[in-house]
């Protein structure tokens, strides 16, 4: 049923509720004013005939004629008022003192309450009671007077006809009240439509907005509250479309970026898993399943599986970290397959967030580096040829220029058959240049047996410093010594690390043939020593840089280039970082970094 038909039968509904509230007080009002017309017209023809009857009794008391029936008595006044009210059934004359029918007639009995009523009627004029004769309803009026002395007028009325009257009446109005109730809810109806005409157009347009048809909107005609929300659901519809185009494009972005992230989780060579807070699995890629031997049903819901047990304490204290907030980088480390080999991999776990920031689970993204190492390792073998090559070729090249000038020398020696002692000066002078040469390959290419002890890199220092001063105060070069006062121990090969300061201090006084300035800084950072020897001189050319610690390359007249080369490999076996930094006609900065002696570290034996 329609919102329309709904009002309309509402409206009806209270209307014929009202009509019958109406009807029935009026009928109510109608029975009761009928009673009271009734009472009142029984008394009125009770006292009518009673003073009739008086009338003849007393005129018959004065003709000395007794009073009887006849045409002309009391027979004859009570025909004539039941042929002027029909309902009048019978007229009954009672004498009080014996309760006889003296006139009229009584054949509507009921003596018993009769006799009641005579009594009560003594000391009333008018008395109306309602008696059931044979399933029949009558009333029954008393009437006495003074001037009856000792009779009463007993009128029975015929009750039926009031009824009668009263269901005609009702029938009447009731055939009125359903003629108004059907003009009332076709009027109703008419109104009603007239009335939410506009809801039709608000609701055709709720069905287009429920369709995603935002487009046409409702054409406003009326300003009351139909027309108010006509605007507001145009509103709506428009807020809703720009709401459904945003979620259109959102939901398209998330949908390829899903399509996205699943292809790449999936087709990634990178071993992916995701653990909740107990390190149970929630989902592996098809990576994790090739590198784990794992099938995705039987790792889902395992814990760790793929942790070996020596690595459980290191695994706790990276998600204690993750967990505090740290990030963490890709750490190597080890993990077991299902069938117990034990691979080398690269391990990033990153943290799973919900909505409020709270870590509900990790990521591990696991790289196999095996083929890495392998590669890694012909690279250093690569590497180490390579090197191998350069070195034999330098040698070879800085050993045949002197060996041609000794064969030159001794060639000519041996045709003029005399002995140059200046010949032999020079060719000297080349043996020992050979010397050198092999002597620094030498220490690059044999390993040597080399014993670490704990010293003070300041100590060291100042063993250098009192070797090299005589040597600057030739090239008028003075030391500016800079030295902490914190603890500078470290784990060393005390001979090695002080080659190292003779190369260094050696390159800095040549740097400077007009003298100058040497500053030698010795520093504590956090687990490191810091030293740094920077010089005056004319500095190194940045193209230069790049080049500094290659075999045979040097911008000096006579050097070999294998002291930087050298010094390299000393710090770096002692787990330290070199630095070279310089700058044209302002000097050069050496920075040495040295990994400071913790405490219960003990001396040891490397091969190098």
């Amino acid at each position: 049923m329609s919102i329309k038909m709904k009002l309309s039968v509402l409206i009806s509904l209270i209307v014929l509720t009202f009509f019958i509230l109406h009807h029935m007080l009026s009928e109510y009002s109608m029975i009761q004013g009928m009673r009271e017309q009734m009472r009142h017209t029984m008394k009125e023809t009770s006292m009518h005939v009673a003073q009739s009857f008086a009338f003849y009794k007393n005129q018959s008391e004065t003709d000395s004629v007794p009073l009887v029936e006849g045409a002309s008595g009391p027979e004859h006044i009570f025909d004539i008022v039941k042929r002027l009210n029909p309902n009048i059934k019978e007229i009954t004359v009672f004498d009080q003192e014996t309760y006889t029918v003296p006139f009229g007639t009584y054949t509507y009995m009921d003596s018993t309450s009769d006799y009641t009523f005579l009594k009560e009627v003594k000391s009333a004029d008018f008395e109306l009671r309602h008696m059931t004769i044979n399933d029949k309803p009558y009333f029954r009026s008393y009437y006495t007077s003074e001037q009856l002395n000792d009779y009463t007028i007993s009128i029975v009325y015929d009750d039926e006809r009031i009824k009668q009257f009263v269901v005609r009446k009702w029938n009447d109005t009731l055939i009125y009240s359903v003629v108004v109730m059907v003009l009332v809810l076709f009027i109703s109806y008419w109104l009603v439509g007239a009335m939410i005409r506009p809801l039709k157009d608000i609701l055709w347009k709720v069905n287009e907005v429920s369709s995603a048809r935002f487009h046409q909107p409702i054409k406003i005609k009326r300003k009351d509250e139909f027309g108010l929300l006509a605007l507001k659901v145009n509103a709506m519809s428009q807020n809703l479309s720009i709401y459904m185009n945003k979620l259109r494009r959102a939901f398209e972005e998330n949908r390829r970026m899903k399509e996205h992230l699943e292809s790449f989780i999936n087709h990634t060579s990178d071993a992916i898993h995701l653990f909740d807070l107990d390190g149970k699995l929630i989902q592996v890629n098809r990576a994790f399943e090739l590198l784990f031997g794992y099938e995705e049903e039987e790792a889902i819901g395992l814990i760790y599986p793929i942790l070996p047990d020596s690595h459980q304490a290191e695994m706790k204290h990276m998600l204690s970290q993750l967990l505090a907030g740290k990030v963490l980088p890709a750490q190597e480390t080890m993990r077991v397959t299902k069938s117990g080999e034990m691979i080398p991999v690269s391990v990033t776990i990153s943290p799973i967030r919900d909505s409020d920031g709270t870590i509900r689970a990790f990521a591990s993204i696991s790289r196999d580096m095996r083929s890495r190492n392998k590669m890694e390792e012909l690279l250093r073998r690569s590497e180490k040829l390579t090197t191998v090559g350069q070195l034999a070729a330098g040698v070879a090249h800085e050993i045949r220029n002197p060996l041609t000038t000794l064969r030159g020398f001794l060639q000519l020696q041996q045709e003029t058959n005399k002995l140059t002692l200046a010949h032999v000066s020079l060719m000297l002078s080349e043996l020992d240049r050979i010397n050198l040469i092999v002597g620094e390959f030498l220490i690059l290419a044999k390993p040597q047996a080399t014993k670490f002890i704990t010293k003070d890199v300041r100590d060291v220092l100042q063993d250098v410093i009192a070797f090299m001063n005589s040597e600057a105060l030739l090239h008028d070069i003075e030391f500016r010594i800079a030295f902490t006062e914190e603890n500078c121990r470290i784990s060393c090969e005390e001979n090695q690390l002080k080659q190292v300061f003779i190369n260094l201090l050696k390159n800095a006084i040549e740097a400077m043939p007009s003298g100058g300035l040497i500053h030698i800084n010795v520093s504590h950072r956090r687990e490191h020593i810091s030293i740094t020897i920077a010089d005056e001189g004319e500095g190194i050319p940045d193209e230069m840089i790049a080049k500094i610690g290659d075999p045979f390359f040097t911008g000096k007249e006579t050097g070999t280039g294998l002291g930087i080369m050298v010094s390299q490999r000393i710090i770096n076996s002692h787990r330290g970082t070199m630095d070279i930094r310089s700058q044209v006609k302002v000097g050069t900065t050496v920075h040495v970094m040295l990994p400071i002696l913790k405490e219960g570290s003990e001396s040891v034996i490397l091969e190098g």
